[in-house]
């Protein structure tokens, strides 16, 4: 006859199985809501910018001046609803400072610049959330998750391993340092 104590462990067992199969669903629909709410953005946005060139006075109808775009005048475009148009991040290049992203952007910047200053190596999602001060929820890591592999994507950071990040070559930390 089973022990009561054997029996106890073998529930807690399959509790504790439960939990984590439970667990990695939810990381799971986690990152599928990451990405689609990502997609949805994207849909926002080609719909802004068709919206910006079919009205009226757009680039097609103003000459030359207007063709150039509005980035070229120095101004940023603000659509017909009064929005502007969700932050781009450039393709890092030789002598581009972090001050040309926006400001969530520099501080992931700065979190992984200050982790390699300190010889602590790559910095994961759930510790940047942690230093930002924010929940360490899933939700939250897929979001920072997916800043960090834009920047990736666009040579400004790193992953020498899977989510894990660091500066990418001759990305300078802000504030001037390398």
């Amino acid at each position: 006859m089973p022990s009561v104590v054997g029996l106890l462990e073998l529930h807690e067992l399959a509790a504790r199985r439960r939990g984590d199969r439970l667990r990695e669903e939810a990381d799971r629909i986690q990152a599928e809501l990451a990405a689609a709410e990502e997609e949805g953005q994207e849909w926002v946005i080609a719909r802004r910018r068709v919206d910006t060139v079919l009205a009226p006075g757009c680039a097609a109808d103003a000459g030359p001046q207007a063709a150039a775009g509005p980035q070229d005048r120095g101004t940023q475009p603000t659509f017909r609803d009064g929005t502007k148009p969700r932050t781009q991040v450039p393709v890092w290049r030789e002598g581009m400072a972090p001050s040309v992203l926006s400001v969530d952007y520099q501080r992931i910047i700065q979190a992984v610049a200050d982790r390699a200053r300190l010889g602590q190596g790559p910095l994961t999602c759930q510790e940047m959330a942690a230093a930002f001060g924010m929940d360490v929820a899933p939700a939250r890591v897929e979001a920072l998750r997916s800043t960090a592999k834009r920047l990736v994507a666009r040579n400004w950071l790193a992953e020498p391993i899977p989510g894990r990040f660091i500066l990418a070559p001759g990305v300078s930390e802000p504030g001037g340092g390398s």
